[in-house]
C-alpha cells in the first residue's frame, strides 16, 4: 500500500493523475479506513471487527456473504474482500463477529482502480497579493515518460469571463490572475485535461472546484431609508408596530453576513425615552412602555442601526435608516359642548337654523372618532326640530323641520346629547359635558286669515237669477292677540257670475248659472276668494267655492246631422238622423221626431219614421226627386220635466249617384280640371315669355352694329383691345379742386403754322375750309368757360365741314408754363417741329398701322 505526505501544500497520489510536491512511501496501513459494501445488516469498526446490526435468518440459505472495502485514506486507493458467514449448527446466532486478521488479508485483497477527484480548492476573495497567485499543481503518473501538455476549461478560463485561471502547459501550475469576487461569483467550476504532444488525451479530465472565500467587504442595506409604520394610541407594552429589513451581500451563512439591529435613539423622548424596542435578529419593533397618546405626540421618529459580524462593533460594518412610527387615533375623547345655546325662529318658518351647536373633541379631526352626532334627548316631543351635522365645522345645525305656532307655544326648552361615529373605546366613561341645554324663543308674525272649510262646496239648480244669495264664506285671522279686521275680494271667477261682500263674505249671483258654460267642468264650476286683514304688512289668504250644479231641462233639442246627401232615385233604406240636446237626462232622450206641416210639400215628398228614443229615418215618398238642396223641417221634443220642443231644419243634397249609390258631384269634376282663371294665367305667362326673347335678340342686334361700328378704323389682325382695361378714374382727391383758370389762354400769339398739325391721318377728311369756332377773350374769367365749351360744341355741330367724330379736333391752347404733359400724342405746346414716329416699327406688328399713319410725312 502506498501513502502520500505533504510537503508545504496539499499533495495526493493515485496510479492515475497525481497532484504533486509530495512522494509516495510506505506507511504500514496506519490511516485505513473500512466500509462495508451495499448492505445495511453491517457495520465494520476501525479495528476491522464486522457487526450485525439485527438479527439474520440463515434458514433457508444458511449461508451470507459481504463485501468490504479499506481505502488508504492518504494515496486514496481502495481494496476489497469478501467475508462469507455460515450459520450455526446449533441455531444460535451471534451478534458479533471478529474478523480477525483482516488487515493482514488486504496484501492479497483486489486492487480497486478509480477515478481521482481533487477536493474543493478555497481562494479568500479581495486578495491583494502578487499575481498570477498559484493555487494547485495538477501532475499525471503517465508524464515519465512522454512529454504532456495541460490545460483547464470552464467558465473563468476559456469562458466568460474569461482570463481568471491559468495553467502552465507544462508543469501544470494552476493560478488566479486577479481578485476575485465572492459577490459576483462565488464559485468556478473547471475541468483539467492531460494530452500528449499530438493532442490525444492521455487521461481522462479532472474536475476542479474553486470556492471563494467571503470577506466582509459589504456594508449593511437598508431596504429603505425611511420606513414608516403606526400603531394605535394607548396600545399595551408588547404590542407589535412594524418590522424594518436590511440586507448584506456577503455570505449570509457566516458572521459577514449574519445582521443584528438596534434602536439608537428616539425622538420625542415622552412620555419616556424608550418607549419602542426593536427584535435585534429580525428587525420588529415593539412597544415597551405604555402612556402612547396621540393628542399629547401624533408620531415618533428612531434612528435604526444594522450591524453585520453578528452585531461585533469592533469588527462589524453598520449602516442606518429612519423609521417614523405614527401614532393612529382611537375614539379616546368624547365630544364636549362648550356652554349653553340660544336661538330664536319666527312662527311657520320651516328649514330654518336656529342655532348653531358647537363641540370641541380632542381626537384626530375629519374622522370617526371626531365627527359628532347631536340628537335631542328632550324639549321636543312633537319632533319640530332636527340637528344635522355640518362635516366641515363639525357643528350641530339646529333647524326648524315642521311649523310652530305662537298662539299655542312661545319657547322651547331642548336637551341636546352629542356623540362620536364610533362608540368610545372601553375604560372612557360619559362626559357630563356631552349634553347642552338650548333655549329657543318663537316670534309673532302678522299671519294670513285662514277659510274655512277650505274649499267650501255647495249644490245648486243652475238657471238661478242674478242677486240670489249663495253662501257666506268667511275666514279667520290666526292672530288671536291682535284685533284685526278682515276684508273680502273676489281673486278668480272666469265665467263673472258671483260677487262677495267685502265685510261680511256673503256671495250672491250677478248673473244666470249655467251648468252648460264652457266654464263648468264635470258639471262644478270654482270660484277663488281672498281675504285680507290690517295687519302691518297686511297678510292675505285664498280659499275656493266649488258649486256643483244640478241640471234643468232648459234646451231644446236639434237635429244631428245638420246636413246629408241622398240620390235622385234613393233606395228603400233612407237617412237616420238623431237629436242632440246639451241638458242631462232625464232632461234629454228619448226624444220624438216629426215633420213640419209646412210647407205642405215636405210631407208630400218625404216621410220620418221613428226608429228608437234616439234615432229616426228619414225616406223620400216619391221615386225621384231633382238634384237641388231641400230644407226639411224637423220638430223634436225632449223627455224633461215640461218637455221642450225645438224645429231645426235638416239640409238635405239630393244629387246623381253613381251605380255604388255615391253621389256623383259635377262641380267636384269641374274643379279637378283647369279654370279659367288657370288658363289665362298660362296664357300671360307665355305672352311676357315671348315678349322678353324679343327684347334680347333686339338687344344682341343693337349690340353688334355698335361693335361693328367701333371696328371700322381697326384691321382685326391688330387689334390689341383684349390688352387694353379701362378703369373709372376717381379723381385726385381735394387738390383736384384747386383749378388755375388763368391756364386757359387764347393762343393769340402762337404761330398759325403751329396751330395746325401738319401730318394729316391716312382716314382723316381733307379740310378744305377753316372752321369758325368762336375765340375766347384773353382775359380770363371762371364763368365763362362753360359757355366758351357749349358754344364750341354748338359750332362743331353745325358745322357742315367738321370731321366725323374719329378724325383729329382742334381745342383752344392751354397756355404755356402747365406742369401737365399734353394730352394729345400729335402735337405738343413745346415744340412747332414734327415728331419722329419712326421708333413706332420696332414695337412689333401690333403696332405697324399706328407707325404707318403717324411716320409717313406728308403722304
Amino acid at each position: 500500500m502506498r501513502g502520500v505526505r505533504m510537503e508545504g501544500g496539499p499533495e495526493v497520489r493515485t496510479d492515475r493523475l497525481s497532484v504533486s510536491t509530495v512522494s509516495f512511501e510506505d506507511c504500514g496501513h496506519k490511516t485505513v479506513w473500512f466500509k462495508v459494501g451495499e448492505s445495511s445488516d453491517f457495520r465494520v469498526s476501525e479495528e476491522g471487527v464486522v457487526y450485525t446490526l439485527r438479527h439474520l435468518s440463515l434458514v433457508e440459505q444458511n449461508t451470507a456473504s459481504l463485501m468490504v472495502y479499506a481505502q488508504d485514506l492518504l494515496s486514496k486507493q481502495v481494496w476489497k474482500t469478501r467475508v462469507h458467514f455460515h450459520g450455526r449448527p446449533d441455531g444460535k446466532r451471534p451478534t458479533k463477529v471478529n474478523i480477525g486478521n483482516i488487515k493482514s488479508q488486504l496484501a492479497d485483497a483486489e486492487r480497486v482502480k478509480r477515478d481521482w477527484v481533487i477536493p474543493p480548492i478555497n481562494v479568500p476573495e479581495n486578495s491583494r497579493g502578487q499575481f498570477p497567485e498559484d493555487l494547485v499543481r495538477i501532475r499525471s503518473d503517465r508524464d515519465k515518460n512522454r512529454m504532456l501538455r495541460y490545460s483547464v476549461t470552464g467558465p473563468g478560463a476559456d469562458q466568460p469571463p474569461t482570463g481568471i485561471f491559468i495553467i502552465n502547459p507544462i508543469s501544470g501550475q494552476l493560478s488566479v490572475t486577479k481578485p476575485l469576487d465572492r459577490e459576483h461569483i462565488s464559485n468556478f467550476h473547471l475541468r483539467a485535461h492531460a494530452v500528449d504532444l499530438n493532442g490525444n488525451q492521455v487521461e481522462n479530465p479532472i474536475d476542479i472546484v474553486i470556492n471563494v472565500i467571503d470577506q466582509n467587504d459589504n456594508r449593511p442595506e437598508f431596504t429603505h431609508t425611511t420606513f414608516n409604520g403606526s400603531v394605535p394610541e394607548g396600545s399595551k407594552p408588547g404590542s407589535f408596530v412594524m418590522t424594518v429589513t436590511a440586507v448584506d451581500k456577503d455570505d449570509p451563512k457566516t458572521a459577514n453576513g449574519m445582521l443584528r439591529y438596534k434602536i439608537l435613539s428616539q425622538n420625542p423622548q415622552s412620555p419616556s425615552s424608550n418607549m419602542f424596542t426593536i427584535n435585534n435578529r429580525t428587525g420588529d419593533i415593539i412597544t415597551v412602555a405604555a402612556g402612547l397618546d396621540r393628542e399629547k405626540v401624533t408620531q415618533y421618529t428612531l434612528i435604526i442601526q444594522a450591524t453585520d459580524m453578528e452585531g461585533t462593533p469592533t469588527y462589524g460594518l453598520s449602516n442606518t435608516a429612519t423609521t417614523v412610527i405614527r401614532i393612529s387615533d382611537i375614539n379616546d375623547n368624547p365630544p364636549e359642548f362648550t356652554t349653553d345655546f340660544f336661538g330664536e325662529v319666527h312662527e311657520n318658518r320651516v328649514n330654518v337654523i336656529v342655532s348653531n351647536l358647537t363641540v370641541t373633541d380632542k381626537d384626530q379631526p375629519h374622522t370617526p372618532s371626531w365627527s359628532a352626532v347631536y340628537r335631542i334627548i328632550d324639549g321636543d316631543s312633537t319632533g319640530r326640530f332636527s340637528v344635522p351635522t355640518d362635516p366641515s365645522t363639525n357643528e350641530g345645525l339646529l333647524t326648524v323641520v315642521k311649523p310652530i305656532d305662537f298662539e299655542l307655544t312661545r319657547t322651547f326648552t331642548l336637551t341636546v346629547e352629542a356623540e362620536n361615529e364610533v362608540s368610545l373605546v372601553q375604560g372612557i366613561p360619559p362626559h357630563r359635558q356631552s349634553t347642552a341645554t338650548v333655549s329657543i324663543q318663537i316670534l309673532d308674525t302678522n299671519e294670513s286669515p285662514e277659510f274655512s272649510p277650505n274649499p267650501k262646496s255647495i249644490k245648486l239648480e243652475e238657471g238661478l237669477p242674478a242677486g240670489s244669495l249663495l253662501t257666506t264664506f268667511t275666514a279667520q285671522e290666526p292672530d288671536h292677540f291682535k284685533y284685526q279686521i278682515v276684508r273680502y275680494s273676489k281673486l278668480y271667477d272666469p265665467a263673472n257670475w258671483l260677487e262677495i261682500d267685502p265685510v261680511s263674505g256673503r256671495i250672491s249671483t250677478i248673473a244666470v248659472l249655467d251648468r252648460e258654460s264652457p266654464y263648468v267642468k264635470n258639471n262644478q264650476y270654482n270660484v277663488t276668494f281672498m281675504a285680507s286683514d290690517s295687519g302691518v304688512p297686511p297678510a292675505s289668504g285664498t280659499g275656493t267655492l266649488q258649486i256643483y250644479l244640478l241640471d234643468i231641462n232648459d234646451n231644446a233639442p236639434h237635429v244631428l246631422p245638420s246636413e246629408v246627401e241622398m240620390c235622385e232615385r234613393p233606395d228603400r233604406t233612407g237617412i237616420n238622423i238623431t237629436a242632440n240636446d246639451p241638458d242631462l237626462n232625464p232632461n234629454a232622450g228619448p226624444f220624438a221626431f216629426e215633420l213640419a206641416g209646412r210647407p205642405s210639400d215636405v210631407r208630400r215628398n218625404w216621410t220620418l219614421s221613428r226608429l228608437n228614443g234616439e234615432y229616426a229615418q228619414l225616406q223620400l215618398r216619391i221615386g225621384f226627386l231633382t238634384s237641388g238642396f231641400y230644407e226639411i223641417p224637423v220638430m223634436i221634443t225632449d223627455s224633461g220635466n215640461l218637455p221642450m220642443s225645438n224645429t231645426s231644419h235638416l239640409r238635405v243634397k239630393v244629387c246623381q249617384c253613381d251605380h255604388h249609390g255615391d253621389c256623383v258631384d259635377m262641380e267636384r269634376i269641374i274643379a279637378a280640371g283647369l279654370g279659367t282663371g288657370a288658363i289665362i294665367a298660362i296664357l300671360i305667362c307665355i305672352i311676357i315669355l315671348l315678349v322678353l326673347v324679343l327684347l334680347f335678340v333686339m338687344w344682341m342686334k343693337r349690340r353688334d352694329k355698335e361693335r361693328q361700328a367701333k371696328q371700322l378704323l381697326i384691321d382685326p389682325e391688330d387689334d390689341v383691345r383684349d390688352n387694353i382695361l379701362k378703369y373709372d378714374e376717381e379723381g385726385g382727391g381735394e387738390e383736384d379742386q384747386d383749378y388755375d383758370l388763368s391756364q386757359l389762354q387764347q393762343p393769340d400769339a402762337l404761330d398759325p403754322d403751329c396751330v395746325k398739325v401738319g401730318i394729316r391721318r391716312l382716314d382723316e377728311r381733307p379740310l378744305h375750309f377753316d372752321h369758325q369756332y368762336p375765340v375766347r377773350s384773353a382775359a380770363p374769367h371762371p364763368g365763362d368757360i362753360g359757355d366758351f365749351i357749349h358754344e364750341g360744341l354748338k359750332a362743331a355741330d353745325n358745322d357742315p365741314t367738321a370731321p366725323p367724330y374719329d378724325s383729329l379736333l382742334v381745342f383752344d391752347y392751354e397756355g404755356s408754363g402747365s406742369t401737365a404733359g399734353s394730352l394729345s400724342s400729335l402735337h405738343s405746346s413745346s415744340s412747332c417741329g414734327d415728331q419722329d414716329y419712326d421708333y413706332l416699327g420696332d414695337w412689333g406688328p401690333r403696332f405697324r398701322k399706328l407707325a404707318d399713319l403717324y411716320g409717313g410725312g406728308e403722304d
